[in-house]
């Protein structure tokens, strides 16, 4: 059952530098830890073939879901901040990284529109390593039960299936120990 004053919001986390899945292990601990924040759920994890400059190692792509207190603007930051935390260095878009975390939804702010911020994320629905976990993730637990979500699962429901250059992932997954 939700917290009262709780929101549901959708996050989609990549990496192609390092040990991915301990990096992305570490960075849904992190959220997990943020202030008035739970993880919900997290979807089942992919390799993907890279998208962008050339020559770059596969990415481990999935995505979540957290209750959390912390408005749209204040998840994004603490986002970043794990990011840089892990070892992120931007340096262009589309380069390798040891982990991205993206915003994609967020329950207290269906549409939003600021410098740095746009809600639902504007690219979300271009990749199949984002709607294929996604997909996922909208049927699982307390956020297949949540309303905000009902025209988000449909919609993706709709889409053309994205599944060149992704592969379901049979390596470890350290996350599943940190769901409820």
């Amino acid at each position: 059952m939700p917290e009262a004053g709780t929101s549901q919001a959708i996050v989609a986390l990549g990496g192609n530098l390092g040990d991915r899945a301990a990096t992305l292990g570490a960075a849904l601990a992190a959220l997990a830890r943020l202030p008035g924040t739970r993880l919900l759920a997290v979807s089942p994890a992919y390799d993907s073939d890279p998208v962008g400059p050339a020559g770059q190692p596969d990415y481990l792509n999935l995505c979540a879901a957290v209750g959390t207190r912390l408005g749209p603007r204040a998840l994004l930051e603490a986002g970043l901040a794990i990011e840089r935390d892990l070892g992120r260095v931007r340096l262009g878009k589309d380069g390798p990284r040891t982990c991205d975390i993206d915003l994609l939804f967020h329950e207290a702010a269906p549409r939003l529109a600021e410098p740095g911020l746009a809600l639902p994320h504007p690219r979300w629905r271009e990749r199949g390593f984002v709607t294929v976990p996604l997909g996922e993730l909208l049927q699982m637990g307390e956020v297949a039960s949540c309303p905000a979500w009902d025209g988000l699962r449909a919609e993706v429901a709709r889409l053309a299936p994205r599944t060149v250059g992704l592969r379901p992932w049979t390596g470890p997954t350290p996350w599943t120990t940190l769901l409820p």
